[in-house]
């Protein structure tokens, strides 16, 4: 599904499957071959964590190779040793190189980028069909009684191998939700709060929070880029691009990735020269020209450490010990240091010439009560300026968003969503949004009464507030009590509206706020009842929306219902899928073929239909030339065709 929604061609396709020779002749003894076995489920062994998208399968796999292990070690123990059958070393030898092939698999679970695996999930996916399968072939028609293996041993691993076939033919279980969010961030150019909270989201679900975590991330895709020696580049470049912005959210300011040779300008004339790594903040990796101590004790270029405290982080970034306090004391001594060093080896430090003059601190403590008190004001012009503030100081800082929540902000802000001031509606919407940011305030803001009110602005609002009114719903429906309660409460309706009649970037809104809540199995039918279907199919014929990807999500969103499908299901709904698979970009066709092969898999009519509206050709196309996800859509779509022709 990531790959269908972002339109990329996996990065590493699955293993392609080795030929199986029929050997003619032992590359290694008995023994040896023994021994190889083993010792490659013990290098296997050694990999005890695996990265959060593949865990569960990673762990199956290891209990597998465990488990057969047996096997082995039986003809290992057998005394006196007895000689193996050409055909049991055969399949032994292909066992070998089925396990080489897991032990690599794991390794890249283990080590390998988190964005990457999560991004190109189906064609890891893939691999671990292709190591069942090596398996499977190795283990299918072990001569037992030739080897003269114990009747419970044989048990055990022809119960492995059953289990092995069902692992092959399982479908691919899709994290829907986190394919929307790549599509989201990768394809979204604004910097806008919404787009924040799903950068939070992703940074969460896959475990890149901390700096450890980001530089090791850094480190696992220089290495990626290493090994494709320039090939995926359409990939590799969405990989960078989502590093980066999650680095921007942990608040490191950190853009040299690629690996190239980076000379600060203040270097250029003395590049070879070696700097004492106590010189250089370890978050910026430059040399340091305001040295401040946090509370761990640790050195760090002020700037950078400030942008770390501001993104919400309250650990030192490289011990990951808790920070007792905030305050920031000048490293005098360290600063002297460096200064005696530049001057003696010639370095020009960096000027602040060119900067702005930094403004005077204001007590943020004192402001933000004050300016949440005004929100309240009798004076609409008071009111006006402080929600504009307040919505000002929301979007960064989080240290700012507990300040205006700890101030009775969020019942001062619901208050205003009532006003008939527009502007004053759109600045307190927004501001919502803003602090929905923080996990804690999505439940605050449901549980003050703020969901109808937003669905109000969202129905009535002007064009700023019904856009921000659907980027507020998306970012509370995040949370499961949420959607219900946004979908009891009348948003759907007011949603399927925007993404009909509203601007791109509302049309853009409303959608990913639909996606979500259709994660919520009523408010599936709450989208058929507002009438979802023909807006769904308009958004499909404008293409220059740009808009083809989001439909044909949703719509296999809706195809999952019983239901729904009943209503979606139709022959002229076909033929668009139909014509998308014949002329729509690669990421249009992977979406459409799964729409198409969900209603068609609890609809052999509509399966047919498809086939006489000349689907056939475009599949046999496909599945020798789409991408893989593309391919095993298409192989699955062919052989439904040949069950519904037979």
């Amino acid at each position: 599904m990531l790959s269908s929604l972002l339109g990329t061609r996996p990065a590493v396709e699955p293993e392609p499957p080795e030929p199986e020779p029929e050997p003619s002749g032992r590359q290694l003894s008995d023994g040896d071959l023994l021994d190889e076995l083993v010792a490659t489920v013990g290098a296997a062994q050694a990999f005890q964590e695996f990265r959060r998208s593949h865990r569960k399968e990673c762990f199956n796999l290891l209990r597998w190779l465990q488990l057969v292990l047996p096997l082995i070690e039986e003809l290992q123990d057998a005394s006196p040793p007895r000689p193996l059958t050409d055909d049991a070393h055969r399949r032994l030898a292909l066992l070998s190189r089925a396990f080489q092939a897991a032990r690599r698999l794991l390794r890249c679970c283990h080590d390998g980028s988190k964005i990457f695996l999560s991004l190109e999930s189906e064609a890891v996916q893939g691999r671990f069909r292709a190591v069942y399968e090596k398996i499977n072939v190795a283990l299918d028609g072990m001569p037992y009684s030739d080897i003269g293996i114990s009747d419970e041993v044989k048990e055990q691993v022809e119960l492995i191998n059953t289990q092995l076939k069902r692992s092959k033919k399982r479908t691919d279980t899709q994290d829907m939700e986190l394919a929307m969010d790549f599509m989201v961030v990768l394809q979204d150019k604004e910097d806008r709060s919404a787009d924040r909270v799903i950068l939070e989201r992703l940074a969460k679900k896959l475990e890149l929070q901390s700096l450890a975590d980001l530089r090791a991330e850094t480190m696992a895709i220089k290495k990626l880029i290493n090994e494709r020696n320039g090939q995926q580049p359409e990939s590799t470049k969405q990989i960078i691009d989502l590093l980066h912005k999650l680095k921007e959210v942990a608040g490191i300011d950190e853009k040299n990735i690629l690996g190239e040779v980076h000379i600060p300008k203040y270097l250029e004339k003395c590049p070879s020269l070696m700097i004492p790594n106590d010189f250089l903040c370890p978050i910026s990796l430059e040399i340091m020209t305001d040295p401040v101590i946090i509370a761990s004790g640790r050195t760090y270029e002020r700037r950078s450490i400030q942008k770390w405290l501001d993104a919400g982080q309250r650990t030192c970034p490289k011990t990951q010990q808790p920070l007792a306090h905030l305050s920031l004391a000048p490293n005098f001594a360290l600063k002297n240091l460096i200064l005696q060093w530049c001057e003696k080896n010639k370095v020009e430090m960096q000027t602040r010439a060119d900067e702005p003059p930094v403004e005077e601190e204001v007590n943020k403590e004192v402001l933000i009560p004050s300016l949440v008190k005004d929100l309240s004001s009798p004076n609409l012009d008071v009111q006006r300026k402080a929600a504009k503030k307040i919505r000002t100081l929301s979007k960064e800082s989080p240290e700012d968003r507990t300040l205006i929540t700890d101030s009775g902000g969020i019942a001062a802000l619901v208050g205003l969503l009532q006003y008939p001031d527009k502007k004053i509606q759109d600045n307190a919407v927004t501001s919502l949004l803003n602090l929905s940011i923080d996990e804690v305030n999505k439940v605050l803001i449901a549980k003050g009464n703020a969901i109808p009110l937003i669905i109000e602005v969202l129905k009535n609002g002007n064009v700023e507030g019904q856009e921000n009114s659907a980027a507020a719903l998306f970012s509370l429906s995040m949370v499961d009590e949420n959607k219900v309660a946004i979908g009891a409460l009348g948003g759907m309706a007011p949603l399927v509206d925007l993404l009909k009649n509203g601007t791109i970037r509302g049309k853009k809104d409303a959608s990913t706020a639909i996606f979500n809540l259709l994660l919520n199995h009523q408010n599936k039918l709450r989208a058929i009842e507002a009438g979802i279907v023909p807006v769904l199919l308009k958004t499909l014929d404008n293409t220059k929306l740009g808009m083809v990807d989001e439909a044909l999500s949703i719509f296999l969103l809706l195809g999952s219902n019983s239901a729904c499908r009943g209503t979606i299901g139709t022959e002229s709904f076909v033929e668009t899928l139909v014509r998308i698979i014949k002329e729509g970009t690669p990421k249009n066709k992977e979406c459409a073929l799964s729409v198409i092969l969900e209603l068609g898999s609890h609809n052999n009519a509509l399966m047919v239909h498809a086939l006489g509206f000349g689907l056939h050709e475009h599949l046999t196309e496909i599945a020798k030339n789409g991408t893989s996800r593309a391919q095993r859509k298409a192989n699955s779509l062919i052989q439904l065709a040949q069950k519904c022709e037979s």
